[in-house]
């Protein structure tokens, strides 16, 4: 059965298109995915997250759990609010979802994970929690709306209650704080997000999410789909689990090594894998590839490399930079930015050159992609 969050509704009677996404009725756009994409780099756009499954750890060791589960080091995780973005791996390295971990207290953390992922994430999360004093906790009653673009944290900000607003206006990127809205319903406002741009991602119990949907929305706040959020995504040169990253692939393969945390002492699950790979050198790699030439880079399609082949993994055309871009692994090689020669993408039998360059695309809305 397909489920459906709270603001579903609301999506339908602004107008949205409706789609299938992981087994959600999820909207992929309000008419313009370039209108919305635009909204989002120009001003503020929202997205509605509340597919993503929302977990709470309390126990007195849940850090100690999370030093196993995950890849990256929560004890960099030091003053309460501090988030951390990082990689849940299975025993031969390969990543079983990405997700941010919030250090609300010593005794209580907080994981986002993906929607697509959610049953096989709790399964092996509560399975491996089994040998630690933890409690996992899904909060199914929260949903979540991300807020982005330049103009998004002062509309937030401006539907806060008054004495909230300065302190969640402080708030460093990649750092959460509770807070309460306008008409007193209780929030989670959190520094994050998946555009490139800034803004928050807001938890709200689910009897307040609509009001907050259209109180934004009143604020000039451009309701966006999940078109805009993949274009916005990938210009940031942002990973989608499935797509860019599995459990086929290690943090290295996915240009992810910087998740990693090679911490003395920590036996994290997957390190062995990842410590020999690291030392052997990861067999693939993963590059941000543009066409100057007209067309579109598209999921599946080959790479044709002096190393050999590769696919493309996300493809898409930029709407900020007016040209195709995309990520591709491809075998490891002496293959980086400035690259070009003699590499190639294969479209519908066609051999199109293509250029190397570092990803992310695009970042604060302006190119980073280097002219031809």
């Amino acid at each position: 059965m397909t489920r459906k969050t709270v603001l579903n509704d609301a999506h339908r009677r602004d107008g949205a298109k409706m789609v299938d996404f992981g087994g959600w009725d999820m909207p992929l756009n309000y008419g313009s995915q370039i209108e919305e994409h635009h909204a989002v780099r120009r001003d503020a756009g929202m997205f509605d997250v509340s597919h993503m499954t929302v977990v709470d750890l309390r126990g007195a060791e849940a850090r100690p759990f999370l030093r196993k589960l995950v890849a990256n080091s929560v004890d960099k995780l030091k003053a309460p609010g501090k988030a951390l973005y990082t990689c849940m791996l299975n025993g031969e390295g390969g990543v079983i979802d990405d997700l941010i971990v919030y250090f609300l207290a010593e005794d209580w953390f907080r994981i986002v994970v993906n929607a697509a992922t959610r049953d096989k994430d709790m399964a092996w999360i509560q399975g491996q929690a089994a040998s630690f004093d933890v409690e996992v906790s899904e909060r199914p009653e929260l949903a979540m709306i991300a807020v982005q673009g330049p103009n998004a944290r002062d509309k937030v900000m401006s539907l806060l209650a008054e004495e909230d607003r300065e302190r969640i206006g402080k708030l460093g990127k990649f750092s959460a704080a509770e807070a309460q809205s306008g008409d007193g319903a209780p929030l989670f406002v959190a520094r994050t997000g998946y555009t490139g741009e800034d803004g928050f991602e807001v938890m709200v119990p689910e009897a307040q999410a609509i009001a907050l949907w259209d109180a934004l929305r009143d604020a000039g706040v451009r309701p966006a789909g999940l078109g805009a959020r993949d274009t916005l995504r990938l210009e940031a040169g942002m990973a989608l689990y499935g797509q860019d990253m599995d459990e086929s692939v290690t943090p290295y393969e996915a240009a992810l090594a910087w998740t990693v945390a090679l911490d003395e002492g920590r036996d994290f699950n997957g390190r062995d894998a990842l410590e020999a790979q690291k030392a052997a050198g990861a067999p693939r790699q993963m590059v941000g590839l543009v066409m100057d030439e007209r067309g579109v880079l598209r999921h599946g399609q080959k790479v044709l490399t002096p190393q050999g082949e590769g696919e493309i993994l996300s493809g898409t055309f930029s709407p900020t930079l007016g040209q195709a871009i995309g990520l591709a692994r491809v075998p490891a090689g002496d293959l980086g930015p400035g690259d070009d020669g003699g590499v190639r993408v294969d479209i519908r039998g066609r051999e199109v050159p293509v250029r190397v360059v570092k990803f992310p695309f695009v970042r604060d809305g302006a190119s980073l992609v280097p002219p031809r």
